[in-house]
């Protein structure tokens, strides 16, 4: 079993940009139904990745906790998706 969570997010908002306080996160593009395949993101030593589904632009922002994003609603509150 994994020893951590690995956060969600979703553009549900539509945002040009969301900053996000972890290195490795899944990405779902919105909220479902309306969501694409969730995708394993992991942006190693970079600040900023592109999903490859959504175009969402995801940037490490060191201010933020693990799990969290701004804006805070981009985070997926359920995991049993």
């Amino acid at each position: 079993m994994a020893d951590h969570i690995v956060p969600h997010f979703h553009n549900g908002p539509g945002v040009s940009v969301i900053e996000i306080g972890s290195r490795e996160f899944m990405c779902i593009g919105a909220n479902p139904p309306f969501d694409h395949p969730h995708v394993f993101l992991d942006l190693g030593n970079d600040d900023e990745i592109i999903c490859p589904y959504c175009s969402t632009l995801y940037r490490f922002a060191p201010d933020l906790a693990a799990g969290e994003a701004r804006p805070p609603q981009c985070v997926v509150e359920d995991k049993v998706l």
